[in-house]
């Protein structure tokens, strides 16, 4: 009995399988390329020098750095971009990497100033002058005491420092 083999297993040098082949090596290749690797070392955002709670971060603060140790624990940061404009909220020593969590935004509002409450219901909005009881940044839910009445309300920050006020 005769077999005859079917055209997509031929060994020609145009065959499917023949390209298959050379698409893997390809790739193989590729990433294997010490370009590559290089590619992909992480990296790691030090202070320069001490940082204190309350300090806005920056470039000139900061200096970007190669990993070398393996097991670093995830969390840190690892570009500048990340930190642009920031707060720290704990003490940043030099030569250590600045944890995520180190971090914050800056306050939209801050307690004790005076801002504007807005409520929106459909058509109706009513205004009216106000106290945050803590420090927020843009998006997060805080209460605030109505100046005129006393009366303490929560609400959302806005980029504006207005607080929109969240109906009960």
């Amino acid at each position: 009995m005769m077999f005859r083999r079917s055209a997509a297993n031929k060994s020609t040098n145009g065959s499917p399988l023949r390209v298959r082949t050379v698409a893997f090596a390809a790739a193989v290749a590729a990433l294997l390329s010490p370009a590559t690797v290089f590619a992909e070392r992480p990296t790691a955002v030090i202070p320069k020098q001490t940082i204190y709670p309350g300090e806005t971060l920056d470039e000139s603060l900061v200096e970007v750095v190669d990993v070398t140790n393996p097991n670093l624990a995830d969390g840190y940061v690892r570009s500048i971009e990340e930190i642009e404009g920031k707060v720290t909220k704990r003490t940043l020593l030099p030569g250590r990497v600045i944890l995520a969590s180190a971090l914050r935004e800056q306050y939209a509002v801050e307690r004790g100033s005076t801002v504007r409450l807005v409520f929106n219901d459909g058509g109706l909005t009513i205004t009216a002058a106000g106290s945050p009881l803590q420090d927020a940044a843009v998006g997060e839910l805080i209460r605030a005491r109505n100046i005129d009445t006393g009366v303490i309300i929560s609400g959302t920050v806005m980029a504006d420092g207005t607080i929109h006020v969240v109906a009960k």
